[in-house]
């Protein structure tokens, strides 16, 4: 055999998983419709769409000197967000990404409370039931003086 036979074609197997690929994010986009953009992206949706809905609202709430201002502060607002989203477009994926360890965290720390309250203050590791401790039934109200963390 020669050395052009032993060897299969080096790119067919990257051009095959580039064809999966595309197929599989083609199936995704008509099942799910089309990803999310940056977190710039979506924040100028945001502002798109709250603009859109205040100007659908004042109409026929407010008179025309009122819908102009409202213009006006709609537009302030455009000019003042579109320039930072502009220069650090980065900078909205950071902090979204932080929001989402913030999230993570205050819900780590709700879980954890809301074990200890379940399990019963006698007990940290959980191995007693709240009605028998470890000299016998216990009465519910004997835990009183207890310390709750509300913060």
């Amino acid at each position: 055999m020669s050395e052009a036979t032993d060897r299969p074609d080096e790119d067919a197997w990257a051009q095959a998983c580039a064809e999966d690929l595309a197929a599989e994010q083609a199936r995704r986009r008509a099942a799910y419709g089309p990803p999310p953009g940056s977190a710039a992206e979506e924040l100028r949706k945001l502002m798109d769409a709250v603009a859109d809905k205040l100007g659908s609202f004042q109409a026929p709430l407010l008179g025309l000197a009122a819908q102009g201002a409202v213009q006006q502060v709609i537009q302030q607002a455009k000019a003042a967000v579109e320039p930072v989203i502009e220069r650090n477009p980065d900078v909205f994926d950071h902090l979204a990404a932080a929001g989402g360890e913030l999230l993570a965290a205050y819900r780590s720390a709700v879980q954890g409370q809301e074990g200890r309250w379940t399990r019963g203050a006698g007990d940290p590791a959980g191995s007693e039931t709240k009605a028998d401790g470890p000299s016998g039934p216990r009465d519910e109200g004997s835990g009183a003086g207890e310390h709750i963390d509300v913060d």
